[in-house]
C-alpha cells in the first residue's frame, strides 16, 4: 500500500474541522485524519507493506522546464507551495510520529510522491494499492499486475476502488490511456491547460479511436480528409497545439524508474520508538487516532505506555 502522504493530509485538513487540536489549542486536525484513515485502510485491505510516498519536490525542474505553468498557480509568494496557515506546522508532527511509528516514509530528491509511488509500483513483485485523492495516479492502473488505486473521493471515508474497468467507466476511454486523455483534455489544478478547444468527450474519443498520443498525432498528421473523431476542426486545434503537445507528456507522466534505494515498507509490529511515540501522543492530543492505527497494526495493547 502506497500513500500519497501530501494528497492524503491535504485531504484530512479539509475534511476534518481545525477544532480538532492539541492539549495547547494547536489544530491537529491533518495529522489525526491522517492517522485515521491510515488505520481504516490497514484494515480493510490488509497490506504486507505500508509506504507514505513524499513529495520532496512538489514542483519540479524537468516539468516547470517543459510547462512553466505547470502548479504555478499554487505558488506561495517565497516560492513555496501555497499552503494554509494552519497545515503547515502540522506536517512536521506527522514527519515524526511516522518515524517514531516506524512507518516508512520515502521521497526522492527532484521528484514529486507521485514518482516514488510510480517508482515503488513498477518495482513491486505482487498487488498494489495506491492511496490518493489525484487521478494522474489512474494512470498507473494496471489489472494484469493488480495495480489499483483507491481514490479518497471526498473527505476521508469515502473511498472509491479504481481499476481498468472504472477508469473506463468513468471517463470512456481504455482503463490505462489516462495519461494521454489528460494531456488532452488538460488539468487546471495543474495548470495543464490541454489542448484549446478540446474536451474530456473529443479527448476520450480520440484515444479511443487511436490508442495513445502517438497515434492520434500520426493520424492528424496524415488525414487528408476530415472524419470523425478527426474532424476538421479537431485537426485544427491539434495542430495549433503541436508545441503543447510535444512538452506535456513530460509533466503528465509519472516517473516509474527512479534512481533510490530499495525499501522494505513491512508493516510496523510495534513502534519504532515507543517513548517518542508515546511524547507526541501526548503533546498533540494523538492517543485515540495513534490508538487506533496500533490496533489496525496489532500493536500489543501498552505499545504506548
Amino acid at each position: 500500500m502506497l500513500l500519497d502522504a501530501a494528497s492524503l493530509y491535504f485531504r484530512a485538513f479539509y475534511g476534518v474541522p481545525t477544532s480538532v487540536t492539541s492539549p495547547d489549542g494547536r489544530p491537529v486536525n491533518a495529522v489525526r485524519g491522517f492517522l485515521d484513515m491510515t488505520a481504516r485502510l490497514v484494515t480493510a485491505h490488509s497490506p504486507d507493506r505500508l509506504v507514505a510516498c513524499w513529495d520532496d519536490d512538489w514542483r519540479p525542474a524537468f516539468r516547470v522546464a517543459a510547462l512553466p505553468s505547470y502548479k504555478a498557480h499554487r505558488l506561495s509568494p517565497d516560492g513555496g507551495e501555497e499552503t494554509p496557515d494552519e497545515l503547515g506546522p502540522q506536517v512536521p508532527v506527522l514527519v515524526d510520529v511516522l518515524a517514531a511509528a516506524g512507518i516508512a516514509r520515502v521521497g526522492a530528491p527532484g521528484y514529486e510522491a507521485d514518482d516514488v509511488i510510480g517508482t515503488l509500483a513498477t518495482r513491486a513483485r505482487g498487488p498494489v494499492d495506491v492511496v490518493t485523492g489525484d487521478r494522474d495516479l489512474f494512470q498507473l492502473v494496471d489489472d494484469a499486475r493488480g495495480v489499483r488505486v483507491l481514490y479518497t473521493n471526498r473527505g476521508i471515508a469515502d473511498i472509491e476502488v479504481v481499476d481498468e474497468a472504472a477508469v473506463a467507466a468513468r471517463y470512456g476511454i481504455p482503463g490505462r490511456a489516462y495519461a494521454d486523455f489528460a494531456v488532452l483534455r488538460g488539468d487546471p489544478s495543474d495548470g495543464l491547460p490541454g489542448v484549446a478547444g478540446i474536451g474530456a468527450k473529443t479527448a476520450a474519443a480520440l484515444v479511443t479511436e487511436f490508442g495513445d498520443l502517438a497515434g492520434i498525432r500520426a493520424a492528424a498528421a496524415r488525414t487528408v480528409v476530415p472524419k470523425a473523431p478527426l474532424t476538421a476542426a479537431v485537426l485544427k486545434r491539434l495542430h495549433a497545439g503541436g508545441d503543447y503537445l510535444d512538452a506535456a507528456p513530460v509533466v503528465v507522466a509519472v516517473a516509474r524508474d527512479i534512481d533510490m534505494p530499495a525499501v522494505e515498507g513491512s508493516l510496523p509490529r510495534r513502534p519504532a520508538d515507543p517513548d517518542a511515540l508515546a511524547a507526541l501522543a501526548d503533546a498533540h492530543g494523538l492517543r485515540s487516532s495513534l490508538g487506533r492505527l496500533g490496533a489496525a497494526l496489532g500493536w500489543p495493547a501498552d505499545a504506548l505506555g
